[in-house]
């Protein structure tokens, strides 16, 4: 009888670990539905969902891009400004008579930028991702404030607030079009990740850079494309955000940074690198939108839903740390 070798057992943990973990998040939402649909009357009604579905939908974007960086071992923390960015360079564009089209292209331009930069100062001169990208925050932040004057940018054109306000009809069903887009682009980067040499180069310079770098690969450029990409889907959700809201503020998407790295790591992305499943991560960006919805309706008192979500969140990387040892255990 065959042995695995230690590499192929790895490879079996995890394997056995992405499936499981987008189960186990899937039966914990099932579990929290039931419970907040028996408490509540309000919960499960269409307009509620509607809701849900919306605001989650930019949110799981955004943490699409933030789970690549995740696998590659960096971080960004600079993703909510890249969302007001984007979705304020747009606005701006459509009030010089530019088409909707162009005027998207240039705020996902802007994102892209942003994450160039980022790209190349962790690629090329080794600046840790974390600090980099909170500079790179309020840099952005600042440059979006000095844009606008702080003043929001209203008066958006009914096309544009279609990509985050119209509904489309599967049936007799009403799907919000932003959760079409997510679920688009979600297809998109799970194609990426498990079906290109790009995605098995992304999750080994996670696992092992040394081992990829020596294999010939080239190290600075993936990780400088994965900076690109995770903020052209942050800008793509600052977009879908600033249409849903019909205008762009200067202050749209603060504290998302939160809320975006929180939803990636509960969804299975690793603080320490190699992991991390599109799936996963939209079960767990859902995942906190139904909790931040039923606190609301439960009437938490609002002085302590950011300790419970902040308990949520350190849950998770409890739990990400007691996978990473398990998963380096023989």
């Amino acid at each position: 009888m065959n042995v695995p070798s230690d590499a192929g057992a790895a490879r079996l943990r995890c394997s056995g670990e992405r499936l499981g973990h987008p189960i186990a998040l899937l039966g914990l939402l099932l579990v929290v539905g039931f419970i907040i649909s028996l408490r509540t009357n309000t919960f499960l009604q269409l307009d509620n969902l509607m809701s849900i579905l919306r605001a989650f939908s930019w949110i799981a974007v955004a943490a699409f891009g933030e789970a690549l960086v995740l696998i590659i071992g960096g971080i960004d923390v600079s993703v909510g400004a890249v969302m007001a960015l984007a979705g304020t360079i747009s606005a701006m564009t459509l009030g010089w008579q530019a088409s909707v089209p162009l005027a998207v292209a240039f705020g996902l331009a802007a994102a892209a930028a942003v994450g160039f930069i980022n790209g190349w100062l962790t690629s090329v001169f080794k600046l840790p991702s974390f600090v980099l990208t909170l500079a790179t925050m309020s840099v952005v932040r600042g440059f979006v404030f000095g844009l606008t004057r702080g003043w929001p940018v209203r008066d958006l054109p009914a096309a544009y607030r279609a990509l985050g306000q119209a509904d489309a009809r599967i049936g007799a069903w009403p799907v919000p079009a932003p959760v079409l887009i997510m679920l688009g682009l979600a297809l998109l980067v799970a194609l990426l990740l498990h079906r290109t040499v790009l995605g098995r180069y992304i999750y080994a310079l996670g696992r092992s850079e040394p081992a990829l770098r020596a294999s010939g690969v080239d190290v600075i450029r993936v990780r400088w494309v994965v900076y690109v990409m995770g903020s052209l889907l942050a800008g793509i959700g600052g977009i879908m955000m600033t249409a849903r809201l019909g205008v762009a503020s200067p202050t749209a998407a603060s504290g998302y940074e939160l809320d975006v790295i929180a939803a990636a790591i509960i969804g299975g992305a690793s603080l320490f690198g190699g992991q991390g499943d599109v799936l996963g991560v939209m079960l767990g960006t859902l995942l906190m939108q139904v909790l931040r919805s039923s606190v609301v309706l439960l009437d938490f008192p609002v002085y302590w839903q950011q300790v419970a979500m902040g308990l949520l969140v350190l849950a998770a990387i409890l739990v990400d740390w007691w996978r990473h040892r398990a998963l380096r255990e023989p």
